[in-house]
């Protein structure tokens, strides 16, 4: 990536006649560069970008803005690897191309709307064409690509890096101290789901639960995602694609659907992709548990027996169904079979943490349950912690 960029550098042309790139890169080529290329609008962007991928004026191929986008999404992550800035998450190494970065790259490329209206949906199109307006309006369609591209420099490059708030872009991982822990997302998968939710949940995902720690539970799963705030929830079938969905509200276990439009799918391997609602039924979220006439589980999306996502009481058990979509979402299906199993599952909540939750952690379970107390009591048991604690608020 940085031959990338000097080489765009030095193919700016400032006299408007030049036949080719210089020999070195000078200070008005550098400021040209940098200016259009962090400040500039979509089309002094894509000029720029352009003059990185070839050193050609007329179009380039998919498959030579394919390589690129690669290239900037891999150093990315050796980016913010180096300099210490991956928020807990990590960047999984692997040969070759790193699976999200093959994956992310894909996706961004799925913006792009070919000269003739097509999208570059398969490598049938890699030889296609690309030209400046092509570029331009991916640039205007993917904003991540810009984004990156920042990184790369502000955070590489050290040029006015003050100026890049990675705050805003990776979220800080918080697991329980002391708990080694590796999360199915890396930092791009992370960075692109974190993209979708709404902006005053991006800072932060705490790990709620997870099948490795916390064991291969429904039981567990649902006392420990429930009543939690918004959620997102992923898991990984014994065929390797990984996918799940972001839960805008609380969990609760209820024979109702629950939750709102801000939910969605997603999808992380083999293939990244979102999946927003459709508006076509308010089948969010569902989660139920210790009833004989109903699902016991947790879905979303579609209907009873036929969800977009359903992780069965039976853990280690569910199905992803859409002929030839999800109702709710327009997904498709998610897993590798229909019917899956799984061994891993995660789910962290994303933002603060509720107020609610905070006066619930605060309080004595025989504080909120007068069941318990009074069986204390008639077991002429004392309670131990009374005088001890600040007496509790009756209005919270």
């Amino acid at each position: 990536m940085v031959t990338r960029l000097y080489d765009g550098m030095r193919r700016v042309d400032l006299a408007g006649k030049a036949k080719g790139p210089s020999e070195s890169v000078s200070h008005e080529q550098f400021t040209v560069f940098m200016s259009h290329l962090l400040k500039g609008n979509s089309e002094e962007k894509s000029l720029m970008i352009l003059k990185m991928i070839s050193a050609t004026e007329g179009p380039v191929t998919a498959r030579e803005v394919q390589k690129f986008t690669e290239d900037l999404l891999g150093s990315v992550v050796h980016v913010l690897g180096h300099r210490q800035e991956l928020g807990g998450w990590t960047g999984k190494k692997a040969p070759g191309a790193v699976p999200s970065v093959r994956a992310l790259a894909a996706q961004l490329l799925s913006e792009m709307r070919l000269p003739g209206g097509e999208r570059l949906l398969g490598p049938q199109w890699l030889d296609c064409d690309c030209d400046r307006a092509t570029i331009e309006d991916w640039v205007f369609r993917s904003p991540h690509v810009a984004t990156f591209l920042s990184v790369v420099i502000h955070k590489g490059l050290l040029v006015l890096c003050s100026s890049l708030d990675l705050a805003s872009l990776v979220p800080e991982r918080q697991v329980d101290q002391g708990r080694e822990f590796e999360s199915l997302l890396d930092v791009l998968s992370v960075i692109y789901l974190d993209s979708h939710l709404p902006r005053e949940w991006q800072h932060r995902w705490r790990l709620l639960f997870s099948s490795e720690l916390h064991g291969h539970s429904f039981s567990q799963l649902c006392g420990r995602i429930t009543h939690r705030g918004p959620c997102v929830a992923l898991l990984e079938d014994h065929d390797g694609h990984v996918f799940g969905g972001f839960a805008s509200s609380s969990w609760e276990v209820k024979p109702q659907f629950q939750g709102d439009d801000r939910c969605f799918l997603f999808s992380i391997s083999p293939s990244m992709a979102v999946y927003m609602h459709t508006g076509y039924n308010d089948h969010y979220m569902y989660l139920n548990h210790g009833q004989q006439t109903i699902p016991n589980g947790l879905g979303m999306g579609g209907q009873h027996e036929y969800f977009g996502l359903w992780v069965d009481v039976d853990f280690g058990k569910g199905h992803s169904k859409a002929k030839p979509t999800c109702t709710t979402y327009n997904s498709p299906q998610l897993s590798a079979q229909e019917n899956f199993q799984f061994d891993r599952m995660e789910v962290w909540a994303v933002g603060d943490v509720p107020e609610a939750q905070l006066a619930k952690s605060s309080k004595s379970i025989l504080d909120t349950d007068p069941e318990a107390q009074a069986l204390l009591e008639i077991s002429g048991r004392t309670r131990h912690s009374q005088g001890l604690r600040e007496i509790p608020d009756d209005n919270e």
